[in-house]
This record gives structure tokens, sequence and C-alpha cells, in this order.
């Protein structure tokens, strides 16, 4: 019985991916097949914990159907967050410069983050289903740091939106 079970289940896998195939030539045929590309980024390698840590991207999509920004933040004890998607606004659909943002504020003391090391890894998803190449900064949190600014002229400073992300302290750690 298990035997069964298990080969239905393929079974079902296999027709689901071909449905999802079918899915994806007919975006296709609507939106494109250019996936996004991530041209260039920037971000600080340090900040100050309950800073507003900004990530710059400049990104474009021939097909101009860029629908959203992926984040996926990791931290050393805690592992990967849920991914952040953040809606791209339709002017931004076939080019866009600016900044996503993770808030290290709030109602949280985020003195925990304190000599805490981040990584996070972006994509761009456009609505046909395809993905840019992941790009990956690491930030690391020192109560006396200061962000670097982007290099002058590379990227406008317009907020994307934010990393849906809320931080946690590592147990043991305040």
């Amino acid at each position: 019985m298990r035997l069964i079970s298990a080969v239905m289940g393929v079974v079902l896998l296999a027709i689901a991916g071909c449905a999802q195939m079918g899915g994806m030539e007919e975006r296709e045929k609507t939106y494109g097949k250019n996936p996004p590309v991530i041209g260039q980024s920037f971000a600080s390698d340090r900040s100050k914990p309950g800073d507003l840590w900004k990530l710059y991207l400049q990104a474009s999509d021939p097909d101009g159907d860029m629908e959203a920004i992926i984040a996926a933040v990791d931290q050393p004890g805690i592992g990967q967050y849920p991914a952040s998607i953040t809606k791209i606004k339709g002017e931004n659909g076939k080019e866009l410069s600016g900044y996503i943002f993770l808030n290290t504020s709030g109602q949280k003391d985020y003195d925990f983050l304190d000599n805490q090391e981040l990584e996070v890894s972006v994509q761009i998803r456009d609505k046909a289903g395809h993905t840019s190449k992941s790009i990956t900064h690491k930030v690391l949190f020192l109560v006396r740091e200061t962000q670097k600014a982007p290099p002058a002229g590379d990227f406008k400073e317009e907020a994307l939106g934010p990393i849906m992300v809320i931080l946690r302290p590592v147990s043991g750690r305040r």
C-alpha cells in the first residue's frame, strides 16, 4: 500500500510539473522570455544596531515585467528567515534603481545585534516567473559603526520597499 501511495505521489508531482511548465509557456507568451538582471548592487558591510540598513539595487528587464524583489536573510544561530517579497511598482517594471531596507530599530531593543553578521541574498522575479541571478551582501552590526554611502551617482536615493523580517536574538544572547 505504501508503494502505491509513493508511486501515486511521484505521478502527481510529474503532472503538477507539466502543468507548471505549461503555465510558464503561457506566461512567456504574455510577458516575454527574458529574465530580470541585477546590473549593480551595493550595501555597507557595517552598520549600527538600530539603524536602517540599505541595500542598493540597479536592475532591468527588457520585457518590462519585473514584479517583486525577493530577499532572504540568514542569521548565525537562527538560520534563514522566511523569504521577504517586496512588490515592484509598475513604473519600475523595466528599470529600477534605489534601495531596499532592513529596519533594525523599533519597539524592541536591538542591542542583541551588536557583533552579529547577517547575510542577505536578493533576486528579482518577473511576471512570467523568471528570476534574476542572486546577489549576496553581508553586514556586521557594531555599536560604533556608521554605514558607508554608495558610490556617488550610481543609484537613486529612492526607497523600493522594506525587507520584511523581524530579527530575533540568538538563544542565550540579550
